[in-house]
Parts: C-alpha cells; sequence; structure tokens
C-alpha cells in the first residue's frame, strides 16, 4: 500500500494525473489503477473525477493526511535502517528563503565533514513553498523566517536574527547618513525583492508602521540581481547586514542601520514535527543546534 500512497500524494502534489504519473515514473494508466485499487482498498471515493483532476474528496484530503504520516514514517524507517547498516549515508533537500542563502554553508560544510557519504540538494523558495514542500515530503527541511507568519506544525532551531540596512552606493541620497528610518527611504530609487517574498511582506510592515509606501522600480527573486543594480550606484536596497556582508561590497558601498524601529526578524531551521526523525534530518537538526549555540557566545 505504500507505494499507492506516495502515488496519492504525488497527485494531490500534482493536481494532473499525467504530471503526477511523471513525477512517478511510471504512465497515466498505471497511476488511474493504483489509485482506484487504493479507492477500492480503503472503501471511499479519494479523488473527484470528471474529464480531468478535479480535486479531492473530503474523504481524499483526510486520507491525504494519514498518507503523508504513513510515507513519513516508511522512510525514517528505510533510512534508520540503511544507517544501522553502513553509518550516515543519503541525499537532504532544503529549500531556503532568498536571504538565507548566504548562511547555507555554515551548516553544510561542517555536516559534510563528519558524515562524507551524505549529499546535499539547496532550493531558492519563498517562505509559503519552504513549508509547502515540507508538507509534501519534496522536501527534508528549510530555512526560514520563524516569527513573521504562522509556521504549522514543525520543529524549529533558530539560527540568527536579520538586522536591515539601507545599501546604497556613496555619493547617492542619505549615503552620509550614519542612521536612517524607515520614513526616510520613501523617496529613494529602491530595488527590492518580489511581493511573493517574506522578506519584502517584512519591509512593506515596517514601512506601512513609518506612515509609507514603497514604490520600487526594479524587483527580482534573486539577490544577485539586487546586488547587481546596487552596484551601478543608481539603486538602493533594504536587506539584512549579513547578506550584504556575504557578497563582500567594496568600500564604495555604504550599509547604513536602520532604526524607528530597528527591525530584527528570527531565521532558523525547520523539519516536519515527527518523532522519530529520520537519521539524516536528525544529524541536521542536531548541527544546527551546534551552531546556533556557537554564535551565541
Amino acid at each position: 500500500m505504500i507505494d499507492k500512497l506516495e502515488f496519492f500524494i504525488a497527485l494531490a502534489r500534482a493536481q494532473h494525473f499525467g504530471r503526477a504519473a511523471e513525477e512517478c515514473g511510471i504512465t497515466q494508466p498505471t497511476l488511474s489503477a493504483a489509485i482506484r485499487q487504493l479507492e477500492d482498498q480503503l472503501g471511499v471515493m479519494l479523488v473527484q473525477r470528471g474529464s480531468r483532476y478535479q480535486g479531492l474528496t473530503p474523504e481524499g484530503q483526510r486520507v491525504l493526511e494519514w498518507a503523508r504520516r504513513i510515507v513519513g514514517d516508511a522512510r525514517t524507517m528505510r533510512e534508520e535502517m540503511r544507517a544501522a547498516r553502513r553509518g550516515l549515508a543519503g541525499h537532504i533537500r532544503i529549500a531556503v528563503v532568498p536571504t538565507a542563502l548566504s548562511m547555507v554553508p555554515r551548516i553544510t560544510e561542517p555536516f559534510q565533514a563528519k558524515h562524507p557519504d551524505v549529499t546535499f540538494s539547496i532550493l531558492s523558495r519563498t517562505s509559503l513553498q519552504v513549508l509547502s514542500l515540507l508538507e509534501n515530503l519534496e522536501i527534508d527541511a528549510g530555512i526560514t523566517y520563524l516569527d513573521n507568519e504562522p509556521l504549522g506544525r514543525v520543529t524549529s532551531v533558530p539560527l540568527y536574527s536579520e538586522r536591515y540596512h539601507l545599501i546604497t552606493a556613496a555619493g547617492t541620497p542619505l549615503s552620509d547618513r550614519e542612521k536612517v528610518t524607515w520614513r526616510d527611504m520613501a523617496d529613494l530609487r529602491l530595488c527590492l525583492l518580489t511581493a511573493d517574498m517574506q522578506n519584502r511582506r517584512i519591509i512593506n510592515q515596517h514601512m506601512a508602521e513609518a506612515g509609507v509606501t514603497p514604490h520600487p522600480t526594479l524587483e527580482s527573486n534573486s539577490m544577485i540581481v539586487l546586488f547587481a543594480h546596487i552596484r551601478t550606484g543608481k539603486w538602493a536596497s533594504i536587506m539584512p547586514r549579513n547578506v550584504a556582508e556575504s557578497f563582500g561590497f567594496p568600500e564604495e558601498i555604504r550599509m547604513i542601520p536602520i532604526g524607528e524601529p530597528e527591525a530584527e526578524h528570527s531565521v532558523g531551521l525547520v523539519a516536519q514535527y515527527r518523532e522519530p526523525f529520520t537519521p539524516l534530518v536528525s544529524a541536521l537538526l542536531h548541527e544546527a543546534g551546534r551552531l546556533a549555540n556557537a554564535q551565541a557566545f
């Protein structure tokens, strides 16, 4: 039944029989037959059918919750047995919000030094996508904001706090200031992350609290694009200092603290809550905790 539950999870995720079958590496008739067999075994209709996929029935939604739990437990069991035979090995998938990408090596490098048979995939995603991927078992962990929007049923390890700065070239408006306010930046030529990013929602929130609205002339979901435009001296941006420092800006780029209020938001590692965790996720949470403790002193 485990394989049928995995097919069902894939169908709920893809919302299309053909795409789900392709994702699972099987034919569409095989997928459809497996879903019907699952319905027969459970005695309920799981999928609303017409000429195409039309969503899950209420019973299907409930079964989806069980399917995620059962498939997750089965994967944990297989991984635990593999670790017992060969030691910690395998592949870890992590989705990360763009502003946290630069700190990922601080976890992956020491982790892989201890466990050389473990490999990683690192994906850049929005905070909402991180949580969705976790729920659908498409990733093993995420790095995202912990304190600004609901996380759901996850285990979290705080890693660091973001503190926001105006990033601008020398000789541009406000570049000679030692500190700026959120209101000061309302009329700047800004380049910011796109509105679907939680970082942008945080910036919008703090500027609204100051009674102003940002009107960026350029938006991107890539931090590299923002940095490239800041370097031209024609744009400024608002971002965490640790992100700006990771790109090694030259001296002519200024990083000016923002006050009134001084914004600080927690970022951490999240994993779907379960007991026990897979050996890989358990080791990853331990490494994140070690990093967090090291930064606390």
